[in-house]
């Protein structure tokens, strides 16, 4: 096993993923993903992004999902709700998010930071990471600029306790969380 991940040769052997690119269309209420174009219940700018919340329908293991998207600081931080026990508290994509008028564009960059609150974080997915860049998905600005902001994260995560809200208390911001939806609660 690859450290942060899947064995990147073993990405490679199947074919390494291309990059995922999503879009936020506020006017229209929608987000669109690999998988296609969701309804969102909320969409709420804020001095320092974008703050979403959409429902995951008919998913297996995911109920809905929150997230406020951070171009400062190159990452999406989510909350999922899950349908049974929850996996971790917080997952951190990094990634660069670009806002053009009422639509933001979120171009992920393979790392993701797992926090379980107050305990530990830890970055997923390097293999993927690695296996895109050896084939040619991303180039080595990115692929170094991907790696720079995940151990930020990660090491500013550390010093915080593994305390989301800490951690950009420290960056000059605070987020707001909306309950869990009554249409998911358990």
């Amino acid at each position: 096993m690859f450290l942060g991940g899947a064995d990147p040769v073993r990405w490679c052997m199947h074919g390494a993923e291309p990059v995922k690119t999503e879009w936020h269309d506020v006017v229209a209420r929608q987000h669109h993903t690999n998988t296609g174009i969701r309804p969102v219940q909320t969409y709420r700018e804020h001095p320092h992004g974008l703050f979403v919340a959409r429902e995951f329908v008919a998913h297996p293991r995911i109920r809905h999902w929150q997230a406020h998207l951070l171009p400062a600081l190159n990452v999406v931080v989510c909350r999922y709700d899950f349908h049974g026990p929850r996996e971790h508290d917080y997952y951190i994509d990094i990634a660069t998010i670009t806002r053009l008028g009422a639509r933001w564009r979120v171009r992920d960059h393979y790392l993701d930071i797992l926090i379980h609150e107050g305990i530990a974080a830890e970055i997923v997915d390097t293999g993927e990471l690695l296996a895109a860049h050896a084939a040619g998905f991303i180039d080595t600005p990115e692929l170094h600029g991907a790696v720079e902001a995940a151990h930020r994260v990660l090491s500013e995560l550390a010093r915080s306790h593994y305390s989301v809200s800490s951690w950009l208390a420290g960056q000059g911001m605070a987020l707001e969380w909306l309950p869990l939806p009554e249409s998911v609660t358990a």
